[in-house]
């Protein structure tokens, strides 16, 4: 007979194990997701799902990378570079960081706007900083503990998408064969489209995130550092794997039904480009019906409002990690004054962005080829310091994580480097 008592404490002890990865790797979906893996369905139909699936190992491989070396050293990365090399290579991880990162808040906070103007047409501006405000209020105002509770529920939103492959009539057959089979042509537009997928999957604030998190939980479980206690690691090793796992695993069913979706309502009646929110929710009628764009501003809203703090966030560890500023979700505003003024200052440089005029659909595509070309260096750097024995002690990244870290790593440089040739 089971025993109801063990039971709960097994359930408890799975949703304790679920946090980080699974909050980082909704926040993968943000707008700029949503967007870019839209414009590709219906650009390109079935024929890069494949890319998709490539992603998804390489992905887990950096995270996983990243979070150890939070779980490992006690601090982020940006702490780790200023310890360990040159303050150049720190200065140029944190300036990639701060562009990469704003641009984004930008994109998102503008296509927020655009899906609620949907809904309840009105002043974008207004919706823009609307937004803003609001993510930076919950970032400042709740606590660490109840504020990943609240980011673990926004996920919900997602599920949207994943539903429209089951509901749609989609040729089975052409799906498969865009999973399985590679399909590249070396045109410019098919190297962007790539260079999108991969930036947005693997972007650079996840890194810097992902690390930062781990401390975190460090923290609110009143842990030490695992290079402290090395013999002991393998459980809590083994508790963030399995997170980090699931969380990009969300990331990849939902990307894959967007693009899915996208190819098999869009592409298939020939629209093969999207200028607007409204022709980005008509992927969901097939689901929603004349609920479409109510709909996809909720799963707009929703990923963005869990996106945008995930990004103002990774950009206040890494300026206060380089210079040694009091950092942390779980302080007080008081206690970390420019940590918080740094998540209130990056969302305001994403408002500010939306005053240039440009479409939101066509900013959350190229915010996406920003990220992917930003992103290699940074995870070059992040490899060296996961690989450095004076960082991480005796817990350097095993072999085969770090095969594919540099494989995951050399994949974002040949993709960037097609791109920019072709």
């Amino acid at each position: 007979m089971n025993d109801p008592t063990a039971e709960r404490v097994q359930q408890r002890d799975l949703l304790d194990a679920i946090g980080p990865g699974l909050v980082t790797g909704a926040a993968d979906d943000d707008p700029s997701g949503i967007g870019t893996y839209s414009q590709v369905g219906a650009q390109f139909g079935y024929s890069l799902g494949w890319a998709m699936l490539l992603s998804f190992p390489l992905l887990v491989a950096i995270q996983l990378i990243c979070a150890e070396i939070g779980a490992v050293t006690g601090h982020g990365i940006a702490h780790n570079l200023r310890r360990h090399y040159p303050r150049p290579l720190l200065v140029l991880a944190v300036s990639l960081l701060l562009i990469a990162n704003v641009i984004n808040i930008g994109a998102d906070l503008g296509a927020m706007a655009a899906a609620l103007d949907l809904l309840i047409p009105g002043p974008t501006l207004l919706y823009t900083f609307g937004f803003g405000a609001l993510a930076v209020g919950l970032e400042v105002m709740l606590s660490y503990e109840r504020y990943s509770g609240v980011l673990k529920w926004t996920t919900l939103s997602l599920f949207a998408y994943i539903a429209i492959p089951f509901v749609a009539r989609l040729d089975a057959g052409e799906v498969l064969h865009g999973l399985a089979v590679p399909a590249f042509s070396f045109t410019h537009a098919a190297a962007m489209a790539l260079v999108a997928l991969f930036g947005t999957t693997i972007s650079p604030y996840l890194f810097f995130w992902q690390a930062g998190q781990e401390v975190e939980e460090l923290h609110r479980r009143h842990e030490a550092p695992l290079g402290l206690h090395a013999r002991a690691a393998g459980v809590r090793l083994g508790r963030i794997r399995f997170d980090i796992v699931t969380g990009m695993a969300v990331t990849l069913l939902t990307a894959l039904a967007i693009v899915i979706a996208t190819a098999g309502t869009l592409h298939a009646h020939g629209i093969t480009e999207i200028t607007s929110a409204a022709q980005a929710a008509e992927a969901l009628r097939p689901l929603a019906g004349e609920w479409t764009f109510a709909l996809f501003a909720i799963g707009i809203i929703g990923t963005g409002m869990l996106g945008v703090p995930v990004l103002a966030g990774s950009v206040a560890y890494g300026l206060s990690e380089t210079f040694g500023w009091a950092e942390g979700l779980d302080r007080r505003p008081r206690e970390a004054r420019a940590f918080y003024a740094t998540i209130a200052v990056a969302t305001l440089g994403g408002f500010l962005l939306n005053l240039t005029g440009v479409d939101p659909m066509k900013a959350l595509y190229w915010t996406a080829v920003v990220n992917g070309l930003l992103a290699p260096p940074l995870m070059i750097l992040t490899m060296l310091v996961a690989r450095n024995p004076h960082a991480m002690g005796r817990l350097t990244i095993p072999p085969a994580l770090t095969v594919f870290g540099w494989l995951s790593t050399a994949v974002m440089i040949v993709v960037g480097a097609v791109f920019l040739w072709l």
